[in-house]
C-alpha cells in the first residue's frame, strides 16, 4: 500500500483538535499545586467553623487566593487523631482570618502559581502552529498532483519535455528503409555541429522540416535519431498539448516554449502530430475553434514573425498534410517537406535486418523472401511481424524462429487471428469453390498479380482467404491490370454462380463487390479509362474537411452522372462475364483444386500454379515470388 501524506494529514488534524480541547479542559479544571493541595476527605465550611469554635483545629493552609483550605483538625470520632481535610471557603469570609488569629491557630497563605496561564498560552500557540503546518503540507502535496491548486500558476507554461543532451537510444544507424529522408535530416545535424560549412557559402539551414507520411513509417523514429545524433538541447511536445478548453492558454504555452528554446539555442523543437494545432483557420461550420486558431497564430508568429527565432530548428510530423494551414507550410516556417513513405523491397530488407538483430533466426529463414512477401508494410508493421513470429516461436518452445512462424505471423498481421478450422460440410465446399475461383482467375489472367496462398483456415471475419502478391516495382497501373483485378475479385461470386446456380450465391462476396465497385468507379471518374474520355470528374481527396469540402459542388451534371453509372456497370458486367467464362472452361481443374483444398486446407501459390498448368497453359507473370 502506497504511503500518502495527504491521508495522514487529513486523519491527524481532527485528532489534534479533539486532543487539544481535552488537554485544555484537563488543565483548566486541575488545581495549581497538585502536590500540596490534596486531602483524603472533605469538610463543609459550617463544620469547619464548629471545629474552630471547639478549638479542634491545629493549622490551616490557604490556597487559590483563599478559596480552598487544607485543615488539620482533631476528630473526636477517630479517637482524637489528627486528620487533614479539604474545605472549600466562601468568597466573602473576611472574619475567618481574624478568628484564626484570635484562636492562635497557625495558618499560612500560599500564593497562586501561574502554571495554568503558561500552559494555556502554550496551548493557544501550539494548536494554531500544528494546524498551519498540517495545512501547509496538505497544500504542498496537492499542488504536485495533476489539476491541483498549485497547477494554476503553471497553467500557461509549456508541457514540452526538455533534454539538455537527448538520450533517446536511437541513432541514424537504427533507422533503415528511408534513406532519402535520412539524407535530408542528416544535413540538420551537420549544420548544428558544423554551421560554418554552410555559412561559408552563404547557405542557411531550413528553419523547419515537416515530416509527412502514413502512420508507422518512422517519422517519430527519425526525430529521435536526430535528437540522439545532434547533441544539442531537445524539446519534444505533441500538438494536442497546446490546446486547452480555455482560450489563450495554448498561445501562452507556445510563447513559453519558444522562450525556453531561445534561452537554450541552438536547439531542436519536435512537434508530433502538428495537425492537432495547425489545421486550417476558419474551416468549420458555424465558426472556427478560437483556442486552436489563437494557438496557431502564436505558433506562426514565433516560427517566422517580426523577431524571428535564430538558432531554433523545428521538426514536425503529421499524416494529414492536406488539412494544415497554408501559412504554416510556406517557406520560412517549414522550408522542407520530407515525405516518409512506405519502404520498397530494399528498404523492407534493411528494416528487417535492423529488427532481426536481437532475434534468433533459423538458418532456413530468408529475410529477402520475407521482404518480398510483405509489400506495402511499413516499418512498424515489419517490427510487429518479427515480434509476432518471436512470440509464436516461444509459444511453440522452439530455439529459433523458422519459416513456419514467419508465415503464420504474416497471416496474423494481414488477416487477423487464426480461427477454428471448418468441418466438412456444404458450407466448407462452397467456401472452397469461392476461394479457388479467386485464385484460378488470378492465375489464368496475365495482368493479374501472382497467387501467394489459398486457405480455408478462418482468420478474423473471413472464413477463407486468397493472397496475391502485387508487383510493387511497377508504380503505375494499366487499364488491363485494373480490369484483371476486378475480374479476379469477381472470381469467387462467378464460381458460386457457375457451380451452385444463381439462386445459391451467398453474401461471401460482399467485401469483394465493395472493393471492385470502387476500382471501376475510379477508372471512369479519375483515370479517364472509359467511353467518357480522358476526363477527371472527381477530385482525389480523402476525408471531408468541414468548411472546405462540405459545400463543394458536384463537378458534373446529372446526365454525366447517369453515364458514369452506366460505364461503371458496363465494366463490372464485362469482367463478371469473363470470370464466369473462365470458370466454365476450366471446370475440371476447379473441381480438383477444391478437393485438394478441402483435404489440405492450405495450398501455396507454386503448387497451385503447377496443378493449373497440367490442364491449361499458365501465362507468364510479371513477377514470381519466392515462397517462405
Amino acid at each position: 500500500m502506497k504511503f500518502s501524506w495527504r491521508v495522514l494529514v487529513l486523519w491527524t488534524l481532527p485528532a489534534l483538535v479533539i486532543g487539544f480541547f481535552f488537554w485544555q479542559g484537563a488543565f483548566a479544571s486541575s488545581p495549581a499545586d497538585m502536590t500540596k493541595n490534596t486531602a483524603s476527605t472533605r469538610m463543609t465550611y459550617g463544620r469547619f467553623l464548629e471545629y474552630l469554635d471547639a478549638d479542634r483545629v491545629t493549622s490551616v493552609d490557604l490556597y487559590e487566593g483563599g478559596r480552598t483550605a487544607i485543615v488539620e483538625a482533631v476528630d473526636p470520632e477517630l479517637d482524637n487523631r489528627v486528620q487533614r481535610v479539604r474545605v472549600d471557603l466562601p468568597m466573602s469570609a473576611p472574619e475567618l482570618i481574624s478568628k484564626l488569629k484570635t484562636k492562635g491557630i497557625s495558618f499560612d497563605a500560599h500564593p497562586m502559581r501561574n502554571d495554568g496561564a503558561i500552559w494555556g498560552l502554550l496551548g493557544n500557540l501550539i494548536f494554531p502552529i500544528l494546524l498551519i503546518t498540517g495545512l501547509f503540507f496538505l497544500f504542498r502535496r496537492s499542488s504536485n498532483l495533476p489539476g491541483g491548486p498549485g497547477q494554476a500558476m503553471n497553467f500557461g507554461k509549456s508541457k514540452a519535455r526538455f533534454q539538455m543532451e537527448a538520450k533517446t537510444g536511437v541513432k541514424f544507424d537504427d533507422v533503415a528503409g528511408i534513406e532519402e529522408a535520412k539524407e535530408e535530416l542528416q544535413e540538420v545535424v551537420t549544420f548544428l555541429k558544423q554551421p560554418e560549412r554552410f555559412t561559408a557559402v552563404g547557405a542557411r539551414i531550413p528553419k523547419g522540416v515537416l515530416l509527412v507520411g502514413p502512420p508507422g513509417t518512422g517519422k517519430t523514429l527519425l526525430a529521435k535519431a536526430i535528437a540522439g545524433e545532434a547533441g544539442v538541447p531537445f524539446f519534444s511536445i505533441s500538438g494536442s498539448e497546446f490546446v486547452e478548453m480555455f482560450v489563450g492558454v495554448g498561445a501562452s504555452r507556445v510563447r513559453d516554449l519558444f522562450k525556453k528554446a531561445k534561452d537554450n539555442a541552438p536547439c531542436i523543437i519536435f512537434i508530433d502530430e502538428i495537425d492537432a494545432v495547425g489545421r486550417q483557420r476558419g474551416a468549420g461550420i458555424g465558426g472556427g475553434n478560437d483556442e486552436r486558431e489563437q494557438t496557431l497564430n502564436q505558433l506562426l508568429t514565433e516560427m517566422d514573425g517580426f523577431e524571428g527565432n535564430t538558432g531554433i530548428i523545428i521538426i514536425a510530423a503529421t499524416n494529414r498534410p492536406d488539412v494544415l494551414d497554408a501559412a504554416l507550410l510556406r517557406p520560412g516556417r517549414f522550408d522542407r517537406q520530407v515525405t516518409v513513405d512506405a519502404p520498397d523491397i530494399k528498404g523492407r530488407l534493411e528494416i528487417l535486418q535492423v529488427h532481426a538483430r536481437n532475434k534468433k533466426l533459423d538458418k532456413s529463414v530468408s529475410l529477402e523472401a520475407i521482404a518480398r512477401r510483405t509489400p506495402g508494410f511499413t516499418g512498424a508493421d515489419l517490427a510487429n511481424l518479427l515480434n509476432e513470429a518471436a512470440i509464436l516461436t516461444a509459444r511453440r518452445r522452439k530455439e529459433g524462429m523458422t519459416l513456419a512462424e514467419v508465415d503464420d505471423a504474416v497471416d496474423r498481421v494481414v488477416a487477423g487471428m487464426e480461427g477454428t478450422p471448418l468441418v466438412d460440410s456444404k458450407s466448407k465446399r462452397l467456401i472452397a469453390y469461392h476461394e479457388v475461383g479467386h485464385a484460378l482467375i488470378g492465375t489464368l489472367l496475365k495482368d493479374h498479380d501472382p497467387v501467394q496462398k489459398v486457405t480455408l483456415i478462418p482468420r478474423g471475419q473471413a472464413q477463407g482467404l486468397t493472397w496475391f502478391t502485387p508487383n510493387e516495382e511497377q508504380g503505375l497501373i494499366s487499364r488491363s491490370q485494373l480490369k484483371a483485378r476486378i475480374t479476379g475479385a469477381l472470381g469467387g461470386r462467378a464460381a458460386e454462380d457457375v457451380i451452385f446456380g444463381h439462386a445459391e450465391v451467398t453474401t461471401g462476396a460482399g467485401g469483394d463487390l465493395q472493393q471492385l465497385s470502387g476500382m471501376a468507379r475510379q477508372m471512369v471518374t479519375r483515370f479517364g479509362m472509359s467511353d467518357l474520355g480522358p476526363l477527371s470528374l472527381e477530385s482525389q481527396q480523402g476525408e471531408v474537411f468541414l468548411g472546405r469540402d462540405w459545400t463543394t459542388r458536384s463537378e458534373y451534371s446529372e446526365a454525366i452522372a447517369r453515364r458514369i453509372d452506366s460505364q461503371v456497370r458496363e465494366i463490372v458486367e464485362q469482367c463478371y462475364d469473363l470470370a464466369k467464362q473462365l470458370i466454365r472452361e476450366n471446370r475440371s481443374v476447379t473441381d480438383r483444386l477444391v478437393d485438394l483444398l478441402i483435404e489440405k486446407e492450405t495450398i501455396d501459390g507454386e503448387e497451385f500454379r503447377q496443378i493449373v498448368a497440367e490442364y491449361t497453359e499458365v501465362p507468364e507473370k510479371q513477377q514470381y515470388v519466392p515462397q517462405l
